[in-house]
């Protein structure tokens, strides 16, 4: 019996959400927005509370400075029932911040942007992941592997080892700024489950046909699971593809939603559920979770979902 079905290691930074009209004016304008509130921020911390919401027991592992924007993730996360014994906490830094200029989604200009101050979220190394915290776990899950650079260098060894001690590992990129998609090879030969979205699918193989990105991501990973967004999300198993649609929201936000699609869509996995089946729980949690502004507020409990499905 392994003390954790998922180990995450990630980042932590939190979010600062203002919304209404929100498109700033230099020369001194100050201007008023609807409402502000500081949320859970970060792929990595969005993911592990939505899979411990879901029923799963959840540690995760990061850097993070011992301050007010540091204690507030503990905090939350905490009380959403994340393990974060294994939190590496940092007196000679700083957690760093996300603010969101949220929109109202159907506002002409797009629905959000994003100012980030990363802190220490780049800190973390797979030096810092022992075999002991490994080995009691059953699945490894790593995002926002573009601004976790310390990790990147160490990553395919990691998820090797965590292989090697019977775990089985997933990843989700979120975009490359570089737009250079490189090294990927190594790293996808030891990923069980990858979890990019069309975007990131279609740039990683170089191809404009989400279809056919996605049938060359089945033959390098044992699942790939790409999120479309309104669409609903496709999923391969080399040469097996399935498509399932997306569920009717009223969205009010879109943040965190690929990160809990995540969350349902592994839950599915260590279940053993059918591809077609682990997508529609990823599709329903993604989707309730836009319902609410936050990446954490409308992500729903296990029972809850299924009543989607």
């Amino acid at each position: 019996m392994n003390k954790y079905d998922i180990l995450v290691a990630g980042e932590i930074n939190p979010d600062l959400i203002l919304s209404g009209d929100v498109i700033p004016e230099f020369g001194q304008v100050e201007k008023l927005v609807d409402s502000a509130s500081l949320a859970i921020g970060s792929s990595s911390a969005i993911f592990a509370c939505g899979a411990a919401r879901l029923g799963l027991k959840v540690a995760f592992i990061g850097v993070c400075g011992d301050d007010v924007f540091g204690r507030f993730m503990l905090d939350e996360m905490q009380k959403r029932g994340v393990d974060i014994s294994n939190v590496i906490l940092r007196t000679d830094g700083q957690t760093g911040l996300s603010v969101i200029l949220s929109q109202p989604f159907d506002a002409a200009q797009g629905d959000r942007a994003i100012l980030t101050h990363s802190g220490l979220m780049a800190e973390l190394r797979a030096s810092d992941i022992p075999d002991s915290l490994l080995s009691q776990a059953c699945h490894l899950h790593v995002a926002s592997y573009f601004l976790q650079t310390k990790l990147q260098p160490g990553l395919p060894v990691l998820f090797q080892r965590a292989l090697s001690l019977g775990l089985t590992t997933s990843l989700d990129t979120n975009y490359d700024p570089s737009e250079k998609w490189l090294g990927f090879d190594e790293l996808l030969a030891v990923t069980n489950v990858f979890l990019p979205n069309a975007t990131e699918a279609k740039s990683l193989t170089g191809v404009e046909n989400v279809d056919e990105a996605a049938i060359r991501l089945g033959w390098k990973v044992e699942l790939a699971a790409i999120k479309l967004g309104a669409e609903g999300a496709l999923g391969v198993r080399q040469s097996q593809k399935v498509r399932v649609p997306s569920i009717p929201a009223k969205v009010v936000d879109t943040v965190g939603a690929g990160d809990s699609f995540d969350a349902g869509f592994i839950y599915g996995y260590l279940q053993g559920w059918s591809l077609e089946k682990s997508l529609r729980l990823g599709v329903v949690c993604g989707g309730l979770s836009t319902q609410k502004a936050g990446g954490t507020n409308g992500q729903p409990a296990l029972k809850e979902a299924l009543e989607y499905l």
